[in-house]
């Protein structure tokens, strides 16, 4: 099964659809972040610390899966040297529609976030790096592309889902109950036995996804060579839609610095 082209259809269809993580931001939004007032968020609801960033004005900045017209057009605003790589023709497109409507240089490269062949050792000083690693099956080279295109010293920022998203039968389930089914790590490709998953997959082209171990989110890029200097957990504050964040953090967002070289 041809999962990243699967996913690909999946997120057009959600910008069609205009999902929450697909519409780009407004102009009043953009005319702060030139100012250098902006809130930029990895995880649902908390906005990355300021402190976190370093200086942005020129730095070479590589928006990782983070297509929709939401992070990248605030960076650039900013003064940041932006490309954002995405797998989605139309989350591409959002970018793109903001960079035209703004007349912010934003490059665009459809792509996959395990393959940044695209790019050269030590291209960029900044990673962003929001929730989207749960749609890849594996996240390792994911981490080690990143130290790989990151020059010395520079950061990576990256949000991810707490594995213990994937325990339940389905927390997007109306009646807000919460049935524990699956093993975490989790894979919707191994679960594909189950109807309820099976047709909102296959039938209603939704995006499989991939409940990493916590081992391999945070070990995984201490192992690539990163040092994490800061992380913080977050959730949806629509208990309705989401009913396991009425009683856990099920987000969480670390920053992470590939060591400058001695001498």
């Amino acid at each position: 099964m041809d999962i990243l082209h699967h996913n690909a259809k999946a997120w057009d269809k959600r910008v069609q659809e205009h999902d929450m993580w697909t519409v780009p931001v407004d102009a009043d939004t953009i005319r702060r972040a030139r100012q250098g007032n902006f809130a930029l968020v990895l995880t649902p609801i908390k906005p990355v610390p300021m402190e976190w960033f370093p200086p942005l004005n020129g730095l070479p900045t590589l928006c990782l899966a983070s297509g929709g017209g939401q992070q990248g057009p605030l960076l650039a605003a900013a003064g940041a040297q932006v490309t954002v790589l995405d797998n989605s023709p139309l989350q591409l497109a959002q970018d793109q529609l903001v960079a035209e409507r703004e007349s912010l240089d934003i490059k665009t490269v459809k792509g996959d976030m395990a393959n940044l062949s695209a790019f050269d050792d030590n291209s960029f000083g900044l990673i962003v790096h929001p929730c989207s690693n749960c749609f890849c099956p594996d996240i390792l080279p994911v981490w080690r592309e990143c130290f790989r295109v990151l020059r010395p010293g520079g950061v990576l920022l990256a949000g991810f889902c707490n594995p213990a998203r994937y325990l339940f039968e389905d927390t997007r389930l109306d009646n807000g109950v919460l049935v524990v089914r699956y093993p975490v790590p989790h894979s919707d490709v191994d679960e594909l036995d189950d109807p309820h998953l099976k047709r909102r997959i296959l039938e209603e082209l939704d995006a499989f996804e991939f409940g990493h171990s916590l081992t391999d989110q945070i070990d995984g890029q201490l192992r690539c060579g990163f040092q994490l200097t800061a992380m913080y957990e977050d959730r949806f504050g629509d208990f309705e839609a989401d009913p396991i964040s009425r009683y856990m953090d099920t987000f969480i967002a670390t920053r992470a610095v590939k060591p400058a070289i001695d001498g």
